[in-house]
């Protein structure tokens, strides 16, 4: 069971931003996962403060002060379907439709992150459920989020829609954050083979990872869903993410 938690927006608690983006926090994924270029759309300076009111914040009501996990969502103009960039792709269209004076009908969550010393107890769906409770009240349908399978990790050279498509004996997904969406009601729809791209220099890498980089080809990194391609040719290793998107019903 979730411990208690108080959740709230941050457009109501705005002194706590620095701390859902500190350091507590931000460790529970690793440090590369931190360097996608797009996300400076939605999280960089000056662009969070029109998401003010998708941005989710928990903490014990003993402590305040120290949150425990932020959740995010982006709104955005539906455009018939979804993008096979995914994660990526949601940022930029959301940025895009506010430029634009486009009216959000629709919203897709980013991410739910919570401090490492609170996974596993509950924290996680707690914010799920937050975080679908607040689409609605904005007068969302649904929810849409393209996940990322946090136990891919462990076999990054299986191929991702195999991965997805296995299912345990009593025939819910075998991946644990996969399935704790299914079981709260989300629909499976597709997978998004290009989500999240992150793309560095080989310095930059080995600065974020710790690791050598010292041949050109596929490298395995610990926190990566998918191998990462390395070239010592042309200095620089690329990751591309897939991610897996589901659809929450609000009705």
């Amino acid at each position: 069971m979730a411990p208690p938690l108080a959740i709230v927006r941050l457009s109501e608690r705005p002194d706590l931003r620095g701390a859902i983006f500190g350091p507590e926090i931000q460790s529970a994924v690793p440090e590369f996962m931190r360097h996608d270029a797009t996300a400076e759309l939605y999280y960089g300076a000056g662009q969070l403060d029109d998401y003010l009111d998708f941005v989710l914040a928990a903490f014990d009501p003993a402590e305040p002060a120290r949150p425990l996990a932020r959740a995010c969502c982006v709104p955005f103009a539906w455009r018939g379907e979804l993008p096979d960039g995914g994660w990526d792709a949601v940022i930029r269209w959301g940025r895009q439709d506010r430029l634009a004076g486009r009216r959000a009908d629709a919203v897709s969550a980013l991410e739910i992150m919570v401090a490492p010393r609170m996974q596993g107890s509950g924290v996680a769906r707690a914010m799920l459920a937050a975080m679908c409770d607040n689409a609605r009240r904005f007068g969302f349908r649904e929810l849409w989020a393209p996940l990322r399978p946090t136990e891919k990790e462990r076999e990054p050279e299986a191929a991702f829609a195999e991965y997805c498509a296995r299912r345990r004996a009593d025939g819910l997904p075998a991946d644990a954050w996969v399935r704790t969406h299914v079981r709260a009601g989300a629909t499976i729809v597709k997978p998004a083979p290009c989500s999240m791209t992150i793309a560095g220099t080989l310095a930059e890498w080995r600065k974020w990872t710790g690791l050598a980089f010292d041949r050109s080809g596929a490298a395995l990194v610990p926190g990566a869903l998918v191998p990462i391609h390395v070239s010592l040719e042309q200095d620089h290793a690329v990751y591309v993410e897939p991610n897996l998107w589901v659809r929450h019903e609000l009705s």
